[in-house]
């Protein structure tokens, strides 16, 4: 089956993008996506990455990083659960990462509910240059400066709320800024997509929002436009996601349905299924 347009950006002339092709690369590579992220999360993103068809690997201690991110195709760094620590060692991989030239995913969970997060993600942004950088919209204002606020790490703002900030930042900073919503959105300093997929269910899950991010980390591996990698994922993620609810009772049963979905979807439902548009 020949491959389809499947997501659009504003700019002229518009691209082909194939989120299959990532798929069956992922499938066939299987990427190691080095995370340093949080412990509430480890397992939901391993098992993700997993069932993606990556290699993921969770270290955070300084004394192994180097060894690690020269076997990583991509880094991912979650700051979901801070410690001065875990601070150091990201700071260390994102460094060591951007010397080697693999892709960094930055997941500045809760950014703006401390001033503790939110100069720790800025920190990390200006250390890494990241490929990537994937938050809800409450994260994304914050880092841009905007007034506003969190609710613990969640989102009090509509993704579209946070497009203005998000271009700032992909300028500022030379990255691809993922946000996160009802309509997801992908911004880079020459254009945007936005992608209608997902489910109400999500929210409801803890972990979502960081498994998004991994699987950015995967498809940044395999795809050298930041832009696309980006893109792919959020389609993926929300086609998967679609697909899950349908299938399960509640938060519950979502999760085994969600990595049973990544496990086994294919080309033809994923293409029929993803939603883009250029609002």
């Amino acid at each position: 089956m020949s491959p389809t347009p499947l997501l659009h950006r504003p700019a002229s002339p518009q691209p082909r993008l194939d989120v299959w092709s990532d798929v069956t690369a992922i499938r066939r590579r299987s990427p190691l996506v080095l995370n340093i992220t949080n412990f509430v999360v480890m397992n939901l993103t391993a098992n993700a990455l997993l069932a993606l068809g990556a290699s993921p690997v969770m270290a955070h201690a300084p004394e192994e990083l180097d060894e690690m991110i020269d076997l990583a195709q991509a880094v991912v760094i979650n700051i979901g659960t801070l410690s001065r620590e875990w601070i150091d060692a990201m700071e260390r991989a994102v460094v060591a990462a951007r010397r080697r030239g693999i892709p960094v995913v930055i997941d500045p969970v809760g950014s703006g509910a401390t001033r503790f997060r939110t100069e720790t993600s800025r920190r990390l942004l200006s250390l890494a240059s990241p490929a990537i950088l994937r938050g809800n919209a409450s994260e994304i204002r914050s880092l841009a400066g905007s007034n506003g606020s969190t609710k613990g790490v969640d989102s009090v703002y509509e993704s579209v709320d946070a497009i203005a900030a998000g271009q700032w930042l992909a300028k500022e900073y030379g990255c691809t800024v993922s946000i996160s919503g009802r309509t997801d959105f992908i911004v880079d300093a020459t254009g945007r997509i936005g992608i209608q997929n997902g489910s109400d269910l999500m929210p409801s899950v803890t972990g979502m929002g960081c498994t998004a991010s991994a699987l950015t980390g995967a498809f940044s591996a395999v795809n050298s436009s930041p832009f696309h990698a980006a893109a792919h994922a959020m389609a993926l993620m929300g086609v998967a996601g679609e697909l899950a609810a349908k299938k399960c009772s509640g938060p519950g049963t979502f999760v085994p349905h969600f990595l049973d979905t990544l496990h086994n979807l294919d080309e033809a439902t994923l293409i029929a299924l993803v939603n883009p548009t250029a609002n």
